[in-house]
């Protein structure tokens, strides 16, 4: 059983448990679906630890998976694996030609519009130049902590895009260590017991691989991220959809 010390400062981090086995959503003979949790990397690419999702997945299903897109280490949420080098590329093509359809949830800071569009370019890569980077946005519910719930539906697929696009808008995600403040992570941390990136993968959508028919998958809402959105009263019917 994984384990942890709590600090006696409840603001202050805490090291999250490292996962020893991954819930598979989905599986045929040519993709496998599973249910990242926030703090476990896609594959060795993403650090330098020794437990990823991809390790974790292919011993769940006793089959080699190959990797077809990514979330941040810190986000949770759908996550699709190819059971062969054909069906990668078939989907690799899917999510360069736009037709997967992601939807996220993020806690921000602030009070976000109603609903919009981020235009604003970012680089593909550190260092590289700057790209058309898009993400429609639609705000689901206002707290009285100065926190809102947003529906994130990045149309493009820049490293970190959400995470970014938010900060530039100045809504960054709640808990953001890289792109959001030391003050309020720790108030978030001390007040609702948010001890990750308040953003989640709800939902992917793509074409099968295998038939060309659309399919759709989706992640309940963790309750190391329910759990803070519910303490500051974000209805249950807005976490079931």
């Amino acid at each position: 059983m994984p384990s942890f010390i709590v600090p006696s400062d409840p603001s202050a981090p805490r090291a999250a448990p490292i996962p020893t086995a991954i819930d598979v959503l989905y599986r045929d003979d040519a993709v496998v679906v599973v249910d990242k949790p926030s703090g476990l990397s896609v594959h060795r690419g993403d650090d330098q630890g020794s437990t990823f999702a991809l390790n974790l997945t292919r011993d769940a299903i006793g089959q080699w998976v190959y990797p077809v897109h990514r979330l941040d280490r810190a986000t949770s949420g759908v996550l699709v694996f190819a059971l062969s080098s054909e069906h990668a590329r078939t989907l690799h093509e899917s999510f360069s030609t736009r037709t997967v359809q992601k939807t996220y949830l993020a806690l921000v800071r602030g009070t976000p519009p109603p609903d919009g569009v981020i235009d604003s370019p970012m680089a593909k890569r550190e260092g590289g130049p700057d790209v058309e980077s898009l993400t429609e946005y639609e705000t689901l519910f206002v707290s009285d902590r100065r926190l809102s719930l947003v529906e994130a539906r990045p149309q493009t697929g820049r490293r970190h895009q959400i995470r970014r696009h938010l900060r530039r808008i100045d809504h960054p995600i709640a808990g953001d260590v890289k792109y959001g403040n030391g003050p309020d992570n720790r108030r978030y941390r001390a007040e609702l017991g948010l001890y990750r990136l308040a953003l989640h993968a709800r939902r992917l959508s793509f074409m099968h691989p295998a038939n060309g028919k659309r399919v759709t998958f989706q992640s309940v809402v963790p309750e190391d991220f329910a759990g803070p959105l519910r303490r500051i009263g974000v209805p249950a019917a807005i976490l079931e959809t």
